[in-house]
């Protein structure tokens, strides 16, 4: 018996043994090691309040005539300039004063002020920025900075479940340290055809973009970008290697990916019934834009995309990281699934547009575009009393423009005054409004016409 506790007792020790093992008992190490390359991040930029763009249309000054907020009768005439600033984080990669953080934190910024651990402050140029990935590189000029780069990890070497630490400037609280797990990888959050992070419960918040998330070998695995505010302990990371992929490109100012111009539709098994496939393996082709690469090439619509260069493709995501590896000019083998036999389409890949408004992985949802549209049928158009314009197939429910009332099934008939003829004139229109400008759209609907303005996200 005594042999039996013994064992139990040895047991039990060795079980003790490994949880302690297993549960760090400081983080010191890890901040010790990594916060002197981290660094605080404050921006400026000028912003012109824009007069609502709609403010003269004759509907409009019928019923609220010129007493309207920004309108004709209150200075309206005179957009307004005035200064904001913003604070947000990242983190030193070499000794050359290359800085990593999130688009979102430097994005139109006429200033970029860097401020180190000892509190000594440098003025940054961006180098690249990429906002599908939302990553940038900013540099300064090495001289007089005490520069410790944080080493590059690698985020398949990482489990769920493993340690982390995030370090920034939440709140413009500079060198806050927090820790967790990370508690999965590859998700994907609906902002963009790029969303593949790293969820963690390290404790984020606004400020803390483009800092850190780093393992417990102080190495960066992530670079933090995003939030839930109606949640807790939900964070979200860009993958490190993500920003290795495109890192070279960044240096060089620009990151180019390769483009089709197709709307793309997930196979289900009643599709893939129709369309003659033995399985949901691959993606739909739901319509091409007319003069895109895929069109030149003789895709079309009711093709199903089997592989790229003898690559399968298993569903809309694996297609848009293919073609974005692609270069633009680049020549790529497509399979396609049509009239019932495999064939493959040549097509020479443009350069896909940098607005993530604008995409070609869309579903029959609205897909990465946060407003997807259709072309208005002319039976539909004469029941409505309008000429023309597009349908709402789908309004992303996390944006401006669903909150400001745009719904699946409305009309647009025009935009920012312009009227609307084509889902290609409405995308190309979308893709030229800046961010932060307002956009004003006329709506038709059975219950009648109505105006949806918000502003460009």
């Amino acid at each position: 018996m005594r042999k039996i506790a013994a064992v139990l007792c040895l047991f039990a020790l060795t079980a003790v043994s490994a949880m302690a093992s297993a549960v760090p008992g400081s983080f010191s190490d890890v901040v010790n090691k990594a916060s002197d390359g981290v660094v605080n991040i404050s921006t400026t930029k000028m912003v012109t309040r824009q007069v609502m763009p709609f403010m003269n249309d004759d509907l409009f000054r019928y019923f609220f005539g010129g007493n309207m907020p920004g309108g004709r009768g209150q200075g309206g005439e005179s957009p307004r300039q005035y200064k904001t600033s913003a604070l947000g984080s990242g983190f030193v990669i070499d000794k050359s004063g290359y800085i990593v953080t999130n688009n979102h934190v430097i994005d139109g910024a006429d200033e970029i002020i860097i401020k180190f651990k000892n509190d000594k402050e440098f003025k940054a140029e961006i180098v690249g920025a990429d906002p599908l990935t939302d990553l940038a590189l900013l540099k300064i000029d090495p001289k007089g900075a005490d520069i410790t780069p944080i080493a590059l990890g690698d985020i398949n070497k990482s489990e769920i479940g493993d340690w982390v630490v995030a370090i920034g400037n939440p709140l413009g609280l500079g060198g806050t340290v927090t820790a967790g797990i990370i508690s999965a990888k590859g998700r994907v959050l609906g902002d963009g055809p790029y969303d593949n992070f790293v969820q963690t419960d390290a404790s984020i918040n606004p400020g803390n973009s483009g800092g850190p998330l780093l393992n417990m070998n102080g190495e960066v695995i992530g670079v933090n970008t995003a939030i839930i505010q109606s949640a807790q302990g939900l964070g979200f990371a860009v993958p490190v290697n993500m920003l290795s992929d495109i890192l070279p490109k960044l240096k060089k100012g620009k990151v180019s990916r390769g483009w089709l111009g197709v709307t793309l539709q997930p196979l289900d098994e009643n599709l893939a019934k129709t369309f003659g496939l033995p399985d949901t393996e691959g993606v739909l082709v739901a319509d091409v834009i007319e003069g895109d690469p895929a069109a030149r090439g003789g895709m079309t619509a009711g093709d199903v995309i089997l592989a790229v260069d003898g690559v399968k493709v298993a569903d809309s995501r694996a297609l848009i990281k293919i073609i974005g590896s692609k270069a633009p000019e680049e020549t790529v083998k497509i399979t396609v699934f049509r009239d019932g036999k495999k064939m493959d389409v040549n097509v020479k890949l443009g350069e896909r547009p940098t607005d993530s408004s604008y995409s070609q992985g869309g579903s029959g949802d609205g897909g990465d575009r946060p407003i997807s549209v259709t072309q208005l049928s002319g039976e539909d158009a004469a029941r409505l009393g309008v000429k023309s314009g597009v349908v709402v197939t789908g309004v992303n429910e996390d944006t401006s423009a669903f909150n400001a009332g745009l719904r699946s099934g409305d009309v647009i008939v025009w935009f920012n005054k312009k009227n609307i003829e084509s889902p290609n004139q409405f995308y190309s229109m979308l893709d030229k409004v800046k961010k932060g400008d307002v956009i004003g759209l006329k709506v038709v609907s059975q219950n009648g016409s109505r105006f949806v303005a918000f502003n460009k996200e």
